[in-house]
């Protein structure tokens, strides 16, 4: 269950977990949730496509929204397949058959994302999501632009961060929440092996029309290489 571009610079990889809104048929989903955040994250895939293609680079996106199965996630954690999601229940996932959903859409996307890994092992491994202005169920408006999440290697994130506060953007250093919490894709795939990796959150209202899109596709592309290259310089001076 995956969507896989290809591209001839194969020391980057793209992930986008939550790229789809899509629903299997014997899911029943409410459709009204499916274009609100916590169905799909709102702009990302379209923005992943722009840079696959911007940068020449393969990506790998789901197919499956992250009401039916949450690709962000560990398989045993509890909100692998969700009851509840900020404040909308969801009843077709109680008492859900956790193992098949696990076969049918979990398990052959991160397959698809090691057997890339494995076969390139790149050197960049950056992961596109997409965050909510505000939650439904409250809490403070999120006033960044972006955000950079990553586990205990800082080296991509680090670059990233000083670049697009360079550009004047306002981005949240490990907002809108933390990797060290939650980082599953990039812990299992890139730090897991050793590569280097980062998370980039887009507020949602800022890719939700293609306009947006092109905008960010272009401010990442530049943040992108400025990481690339300094990740490359760091390597040099360390020799």
């Amino acid at each position: 269950m995956t969507e896989h571009l290809s591209g001839r610079d194969t020391a980057l990889l793209l992930l986008c977990d939550h790229a789809s809104a899509w629903v299997p048929g014997d899911v029943a989903i409410p459709p009204q949730l499916l274009s609100l955040h916590v169905g799909v994250d709102i702009g990302a895939g379209p923005l992943t496509r722009a840079l696959s293609a911007a940068l020449d680079a393969p990506a790998i996106l789901g197919t499956i929204s992250r009401l039916v199965i949450d690709l962000h996630r560990q398989s045993d954690h509890p909100g692998l397949i969700p009851e509840i999601s900020d404040g909308h229940a969801i009843p077709a996932n109680i008492g859900a058959d956790r193992a098949d959903r696990i076969a049918r859409f979990h398990a052959p996307y991160h397959a698809a994302i090691r057997a890339q890994v494995r076969r390139d092992r790149p050197r960049l491994i950056v992961a596109i999501h997409s965050f909510t202005p505000q939650l439904e169920t409250g809490g403070e408006p999120r006033p960044w632009k972006a955000g950079v999440l990553y586990g205990r290697d800082d080296r991509a994130a680090r670059l990233a961060i000083d670049h697009l506060r360079g550009q004047g953007i306002v981005t949240g250093d490990q907002e809108p929440y933390s990797g060290r919490i939650l980082n599953a894709t990039l812990n299992r795939h890139a730090e897991g092996q050793g590569i280097a990796s980062l998370s980039i959150e887009i507020r949602n209202d800022l890719i939700a029309e293609p306009a947006g899109v092109a905008e960010w596709c272009g401010i990442l592309t530049s943040t992108i290489a400025t990481v690339r290259n300094g990740l490359a310089l760091e390597a040099s001076s360390a020799q």
